[in-house]
């Protein structure tokens, strides 16, 4: 009896660290590539082993089968991999605004690396994604990330998938939030730059002498900071 039920919960904590640790590679803060691989994954099993006993009554039975258990075990990672990326689609809407406001101020093609990421970015970017991180932990966002990960038990229940057409809809909504929240975000200078190039055809018409863009592309870059 003893031994069924330390297989129950490793069975328990095996699904659940399946999902938690696809969902926290990705997942804003835990999954960037500063992180180490090792931590994250230790943070999963820690995770896993506390949210197991929790969700004890939403287990399915034990499978006898191998290719049942593994089809299990593949189903959450699937959903993990699903709640993660679209974590992770969100945030690309500070990448969105960074790259607008960069083309703006004329520092378009001045890349950096971005290490949340992993690739080279416009400054303006990787400014706004490593404060979005920096936020995530100093203000305890990351609180409800991990709330959000015992909620998901609720939403899908371990064992079950969501449609493909729900996954659909869900993406695809999702990356037209993300643009339209970094439209709005760089909205300002995005008005102030059109006025003021607007200004400065006005003025190279009234003074053709003066090289006015040579003169006003130093305050651009000012404003643009």
């Amino acid at each position: 009896m003893e031994l069924l039920s330390i297989s129950t919960t490793a069975f328990a904590a095996g699904l659940v660290f399946a999902r938690l640790g696809a969902m926290l590679m990705l997942f804003p803060g835990f999954g960037e590539t500063s992180v180490p691989a090792r931590l994250r994954l230790a943070l999963a099993l820690v995770l896993a082993l506390t949210v197991g006993s929790l969700i004890a009554d939403q287990m399915p039975p034990m499978p006898n089968k191998p290719l049942a258990l593994a089809g299990l075990v593949a189903g959450e990672v699937l959903v993990g991999l699903m709640f993660g990326s679209i974590a992770r689609l969100m945030m690309s809407a500070l990448a969105t605004a960074g790259q607008m406001i960069a083309m703006q101020s004329g520092l378009g093609f001045a890349q950096s690396f971005d290490p949340s990421q992993g690739r080279q970015s416009a400054i303006f970017a990787t400014f706004l994604n490593l404060t979005a991180v920096v936020l995530i932990f100093t203000t305890g966002l990351h609180h409800m990330f991990l709330t959000g990960l015992v909620g998901s038990y609720d939403l899908i229940p371990v064992g079950s998938l969501p449609s493909g057409v729900d996954v659909k809809t869900l993406a695809t909504d999702t990356v037209a939030q993300s643009f339209r929240l970094g439209i709005q975000i760089s909205a300002p200078l995005i008005a102030f730059g059109l006025i003021f190039y607007l200004s400065l055809g006005v003025l190279s018409r009234l003074m053709p002498q003066v090289q006015i863009f040579f003169v006003a592309m130093p305050l651009n870059v000012l404003v643009g900071i």
